[in-house]
């Protein structure tokens, strides 16, 4: 059974591992991935001694505790793996807010907390007395749920800098399980100055000793390098007779694809124009991250810090990079990676956003301009899913076409789904296991 996966990201990479170690011959797989290398959003850059993840910070946690261990074997086990604690904070004017928000109010200026505190209560008492459901629409949402204070001075003005949209324009459905319900005593003891903690789930956290996030990938990849065909775009994709299909000319029993689905119109002529232009419809957002090579010995003992409010400029978060390791930057300096969003398919943002990128981290506080040794610049196309009111009708109706036509489509983009990396592996471990299934049943 001739598989082709179609990218020689996460999902592709841990797919073809699963089904090797499954039995399948690696003579029977073969990847076509477009970039240079493998990795696709987990890919990382190293310029100068200074390494970054060029679609934004990762880090390595998983629920499923297998596949983190799954995933951490790729590049070398437990040794290969610096462990950290989660420290995040939200940057208030001239404050440093606890993150989550709402267990941080007792950072805010007087004033602010106040009207957070009021707002929260307002908003958890509605719930409480009259059983309301949660509103379709996120900006609704955010006040159903933390109130007008908390939306006014946090939630509306970051999901604006991250989304580039009206707030009112998203579904609430992607927060589903993504944001979890501070208990109402923890935001009154918060708010007078006793910590509490949020999204515990996440205090502890791995990452790669060197190498960058692209080390889980090179390690997923090395033995499979026979068979993935870099720097091979697929240019075309037709249905064979048999049922298989036809990847540039060349015949697959199978058909994975990891390819984002805006893609598969281009690449398939006959597909019916409805389902084109679902798929060419669903929408997402790009994002642009600046590495910022410091001469600074030493950072605070931060993971990362969020810039919700315009004045701050356009970078909506700050990854303290080389805190992640030490081997991400050389001896005696450090590194910071910035996040600047943009709606997909916009034009990518030109000289001025690394100025008021800088600017903006400079107005903050967390560095001064005499510290920059230099900027390395990467562009992400394909970054965030956005969760618009019309995501389910346009994914539905893409992926059913899929399945009737035989493509398995994995993947963040590949399936529209708000995976992170070990949310990719898990579904690729189904996805194999179907598969090796398919195969032994002839």
């Amino acid at each position: 059974m001739k598989i082709a996966i179609l990218g020689a990201g996460v999902s592709g990479l841990s797919l073809a591992r699963m089904l090797c170690a499954g039995g399948l011959a690696l003579a029977d797989l073969t990847l076509f991935e477009a970039a240079a290398v493998p990795g696709g959003l987990c890919r990382s850059k190293t310029v100068d001694g200074f390494t970054y993840d060029v679609s934004g910070g990762h880090i390595l946690f998983s629920k499923d505790r297998a596949v983190m261990q799954w995933m951490k074997d790729q590049a070398g086990g437990d040794a290969a793996f610096v462990q950290r604690e989660r420290h995040t904070k939200i940057r208030f004017g001239n404050r440093f807010v606890h993150y989550p928000f709402e267990n941080g109010l007792g950072d805010l200026p007087e004033l602010a907390k106040f009207e957070c505190l009021k707002g929260y209560v307002e908003a958890w008492h509605a719930r409480d007395k009259h059983g309301t459901q949660a509103p379709g629409d996120f900006k609704s949402w955010i006040r159903w749920r933390f109130g007008e204070g908390i939306a006014r001075h946090f939630m509306d003005p970051y999901n604006e800098k991250i989304w580039k949209r009206p707030l009112q324009e998203l579904s609430s459905s992607w927060v589903a399980g993504r944001v979890p319900d501070a208990p109402i005593d923890d935001v009154l003891k918060a708010a007078i100055g006793v910590r509490t903690e949020g999204y515990l789930h996440q205090a502890s956290f791995f990452y790669p000793r060197r190498g960058g996030f692209q080390a889980i990938t090179d390690g997923m990849a090395a033995s499979l390098s026979a068979r993935i065909r870099l720097s091979t775009p697929v240019q075309d994709l037709v249905r064979a007779q048999d049922g298989g299909w036809r990847v540039n000319g060349e015949p697959f029993d199978v058909l994975v694809s990891t390819l984002p689905l805006n893609e598969l119109p281009d690449l398939i002529p006959a597909m019916p124009a409805g389902v084109a232009a679902a798929m060419r419809g669903l929408a997402y957002n790009s994002i642009v991250t600046l590495l910022v090579a410091l001469d600074r010995p030493a950072h605070p003992d931060l993971s990362w810090i969020y810039l919700p409010h315009h004045e701050q400029g356009p970078v909506n978060r700050v990854t303290y990079m080389s805190n992640y390791s030490p081997e991400l930057a050389p001896a005696g300096k450090t590194s910071f990676l910035l996040e600047v969003t943009f709606p997909g398919g916009a034009p990518v943002p030109g000289a001025e956003l690394e100025r008021e990128a800088l600017a903006g981290v400079e107005g903050a506080a967390l560095l001064r301009k005499e510290e920059i040794l230099f900027v390395d610049r990467s562009v992400c196309t394909y970054a965030y899913i956005v969760y618009d009111h019309e995501l389910f009708a346009r994914r539905s109706a893409a992926l059913e076409w899929c399945a009737a036509n035989q493509i398995q489509a994995l993947g963040r983009f590949g399936h529209y789904d708000y995976f992170n990396s070990d949310q990719c592996v898990i579904a690729a471990r189904t996805l194999a296991g179907t598969l090796l299934e398919r195969a032994r049943s002839g």
